[in-house]
């Protein structure tokens, strides 16, 4: 057993003293979004300090708690908060929640994230089912030996994003009138906001919204087995688009008067993923 594993194997002792919940979805909360656990039947919250070994959020708006409950009847566990690569830890720590949520039993992962819109036409307030994903500005999870216990040395990345995932989200947005634009989503370091000569860049590259999070956790669940699936909310236009100056506040309040159609695109997607997936 690696080292990793080993730790991986005790972080998830630590929850099961706490809790045998088993979710069938995981959800990752992403910046402003974390209110959107109110709407959960709850069961279980496991604060992330009280798990041995386990990295601590420090950013402001991200809570840092495992939120277990239900979604009408699908089971699920709700990452209250992430752990971001910029806030010094390394990238094995950064996905170390998401694995956990796997060895738990969760067999889809749903990505939230805030970003900034880089595609001709976006708006601040925009929901974007991501589609694909640019790893290639952020540290690979994988590197370093393979956790053989995980998944495969190699694998395959042809379809992260699953389709039949995106079907459904795209069904309930159409359904429940809710807009949603798709995209290619781009993840940077942090935490600096990116230059406009990197914005350009990544419009050339064929980028449509980029951000901080997200394209490592996908990494390390589709090497899993998760299913994934995973919507952005452009909460403001990218650096050389945007008028003015980028703050995180501009982002929490963008992603704050989003969250009633975030919560419904979400709740009944993942209701149905349960139902049909």
């Amino acid at each position: 057993m690696s080292a990793q594993y080993d730790r991986l194997q005790k972080c998830l002792s630590c929850v099961r003293a706490k809790t045998d919940f088993v979710p069938k979805v995981a959800l990752v909360l992403g910046s402003g979004l974390g209110d959107f656990a109110k709407g959960i039947d709850v069961k279980c919250v496991v604060p992330y300090k009280e798990i041995d070994d386990f990295p601590i959020s420090t950013v402001s708006g991200h809570e840092g708690n495992y939120i277990f409950g239900y979604l009408g009847d699908v089971p699920v566990v709700c990452m209250q908060g992430r752990v971001h690569y910029y806030e010094g830890y390394s990238v094995f720590d950064a996905v170390l929640p998401i694995r956990l949520m796997g060895l738990m039993g969760a067999k889809i992962l749903f990505l939230t994230n805030a970003s900034g819109g880089i595609k001709d036409g976006f708006q601040a307030g925009d929901f974007m089912m991501i589609t694909d994903h640019i790893s290639s500005f952020a540290p690979n999870p994988l590197i370093g030996p393979n956790i053989e216990e995980l998944g495969l040395r190699f694998p395959d990345m042809s379809h992260v994003y699953r389709p039949e995932l995106c079907k459904i989200i795209e069904e309930t947005a159409s359904e429940n009138n809710i807009p949603l634009k798709k995209g290619v989503y781009v993840q940077t370091t942090g935490p600096s906001y990116e230059s406009p000569a990197e914005i350009r860049m990544f419009k050339m590259m064929g980028a449509d919204a980029v951000g901080m999070s997200t394209v490592i956790e996908a990494i390390a669940a589709n090497h899993m087995g998760m299913q994934v699936c995973g919507i952005s909310c452009v909460c403001n236009l990218a650096a050389g688009i945007s008028e003015h100056p980028l703050t995180h506040e501009e982002v929490k309040e963008s992603a704050d008067k989003a969250a009633p159609l975030f919560k419904k695109l979400v709740t009944e997607s993942i209701i149905r993923m349960g139902k049909e997936v």
